[in-house]
């Protein structure tokens, strides 16, 4: 449950399952490597809408792709494709969907090569989230730039340095919540 009367980043103002999100999940530091892929996955089908969509279809995302566990949407045919492209409570971009199958394959790519994903992904900030002392709201940085150009070299669509850096926020690889948010870590 989200905490009334509080103050907060700006953007978890706008409705009560923002505020819920933001106070509970933004930020928190995510070291699961299923859950590291999953976000990545839900800022994909984020790319050119907003946040607030992806929350309320977020639970009939993960019922489509079964829970977002690679080993299982890795398998999804052009006929779970179609099936998914018929789903009225997900987000019906073909190439945002396609993007996830294969993304499911390159993060089980990386596990066939010993290359866990967690430790993958924490490695760029040194295993301790960067805070953003700055107030500043980026778009995408220099790091997020990089982890794209990392993502992508392993065969991972969708995920552009905007994509990225959303990502970075979302899973705490950096603290961007806002200088007088209640969230903020010092």
């Amino acid at each position: 449950m989200s905490t009334p009367n509080v103050v907060r980043c700006s953007w978890a103002n706008s409705d009560a399952l923002m505020s819920q999100y933001h106070d509970e999940e933004w930020g928190n530091p995510v070291t699961e490597s299923r859950e590291l892929w999953e976000t990545l996955q839900l800022e994909g089908f984020q790319a050119g809408l907003s946040w607030s969509i992806i929350l309320k279809r977020r639970d009939a995302l993960r019922e489509a792709f079964q829970g977002f566990h690679p080993e299982i949407v890795a398998n999804f045919t052009e006929e779970d494709v179609n099936r998914l492209m018929q789903n009225p409570g997900i987000i019906r971009a073909r190439a945002k969907i396609v993007a996830t199958i294969g993304n499911a394959k390159a993060y089980l790519a990386m596990q066939a090569k010993g290359e866990d994903f967690s430790q993958f992904c924490w490695q760029f900030v040194q295993n301790k989230p960067i805070k953003n002392e700055t107030g500043e709201v980026f778009a995408k940085t220099p790091l997020s730039e990089e982890i794209s150009a990392a993502f992508k070299s392993r065969g991972f669509k969708f995920v552009g340095p905007v994509i990225a850096y959303a990502w970075m926020q979302a899973v705490g690889l950096v603290d961007d919540h806002d200088l007088n948010c209640f969230c903020r870590k010092d």
